[in-house]
């Protein structure tokens, strides 16, 4: 039997190391920029925590979470999201003494059982941040800002921003009453899937993704009308934040996102080939999520955004080999005393800092030279009997390659690790 890897989940190879290395690195530039710290949470958590805080009418909880009980008895959940376990950290180690908001990044896993799709699988891996304990709506508007500096930091463009407001929880009531009044006559044509939702999470019909349901969300009651007078503010005081820092976005009255913690801002950010699963980030402000995992009201904002959807657009808009790894050197060798001597200036080169890789076996010189290029080496470093005069095996001075010229020298070691060292 040949064992795969389990549906919806990849193996992310060495040669894709350098698109995930270049989409961490412009999360961690952002973060830095923001003034927001990482925060690591466990791989899985007390179930109740998602139920509680996701909420037991979404999809998430009814149908993609992965949960078991372990041997002792209680029930586990493979994180399916990054921010209630941010929340429930915020609240185990009493973060609300720190100066509020505490600005938070993470870099994780997600696990969800659902339809594996590009750039979507039941493993992926998520950036998030979260600003916790400040309702201002600036603080809306720096996370919206952050996650746009973070597709600017990767070099995308044509991006499309989407906004929108769903207001308070107390204040959508009037808005609910009215969406399900709009929904109950057409009870027959929309999805099953819709049929659950409007018993039990109205507003979740207008996230829904089947094609049959779309001519009935696009006809929908707009939440944005029914706004409460603090919820129309804090959206107009969102937007015009969002203008000052000159940052382009769209008003969508059919985005709500699909969690239940939310509440006022929502947004969404897709590249320019859209389609119901291509958003690139998505997040909103969640006031009443820590309360709903037992701790007090304390107003939250934040967003996630999936790595493999951020690489899969990287390989999309540029030249693979502008992220091409090259090792520095490669040494090959003919006979055992120049072997030595390879072994020897391979340690050498390594205490400098030069990436380096020795041949291996008894090949000939000429396939050790095609392996040099195969690896995409700069230099080939040749030794050989002509270069093994000296009596002190520090005394070699190897044949060194240029393996994009083709020139070739021969030079001491202090004279070869200068040279490799000019980048």
């Amino acid at each position: 039997m040949q064992y795969q890897a389990p549906r919806g989940t990849v193996d992310i190879l060495p040669e894709d190391q350098v698109y995930w290395d270049r989409v961490k690195a412009a999360a961690r530039v952002v973060t830095q920029q923001f003034g927001y710290r990482q925060i690591d949470t466990p791989t899985f958590e007390d179930a109740g925590l998602f139920v509680r805080g996701v909420g037991e009418g979404t999809d998430i909880v009814e149908k993609e979470m992965y949960t078991f009980e372990d041997r002792g008895g209680s029930l586990i959940t493979l994180r399916p999201e990054g921010t209630a376990s941010v929340c429930r950290a915020y609240l185990q180690h009493g973060m609300h003494a720190l100066p509020q908001p505490v600005r938070l990044f993470y870099i994780t896993p997600i696990f969800r059982y659902e339809r594996p799709q590009a750039g979507r699988f039941r493993q992926h891996w998520q950036f998030g941040c979260e600003a916790i304990g400040d309702p201002d709506p600036v603080v809306d508007a720096e996370t919206i800002q952050l996650a746009w500096a973070y597709f600017g930091e990767l070099g995308f463009s044509d991006l499309t921003l989407y906004v929108n407001s769903i207001g308070s929880r107390q204040g959508r009531e009037k808005y609910l009453e009215r969406l399900v009044d709009f929904y109950n006559p057409k009870m027959d044509s929309i999805c099953n899937d819709c049929r659950v939702r409007l018993k039990k999470n109205p507003l979740r019909l207008l996230d829904c993704k089947q094609e049959s349901c779309q001519p009935f969300i696009e006809d929908a009651p707009h939440v944005t009308d029914y706004l409460d007078a603090d919820s129309q503010e804090h959206f107009d005081d969102v937007r015009r934040y969002l203008e000052l820092s000159e940052i382009p976005f769209t008003l969508n009255h059919r985005l709500v996102r699909g969690l239940d913690y939310y509440a006022h801002t929502v947004f969404e950010i897709f590249p320019k080939q859209e389609g119901s699963q291509s958003a690139m980030a998505g997040g909103g402000r969640y006031d009443g999520l820590i309360e709903q995992i037992g701790g007090n009201s304390v107003p939250a904002v934040g967003f996630g955004s999936g790595i493999e959807r951020a690489v899969l657009e990287l390989k999309q808009q540029e030249n693979p080999d502008t992220y091409s790894e090259q090792i520095d050197a490669f040494i090959a060798y003919l006979g055992s005393p120049a072997k030595n001597a390879a072994v020897w200036l391979l340690g050498a080169l390594r205490k400098h800092n030069v990436s380096a890789q020795i041949a291996t076996g008894s090949r000939s010189l000429r396939a050790q030279l095609r392996t040099a290029n195969q690896i995409n080496a700069r230099f080939a470093i040749i030794i050989g009997d002509d270069e093994l005069s000296g009596s002190q095996i520090d005394e070699v001075k190897p044949v060194v390659r240029d393996l994009a010229s083709g020139e070739q020298n021969s030079m001491t070691v202090e004279a070869l690790i200068q040279r490799i060292s000019m980048k």
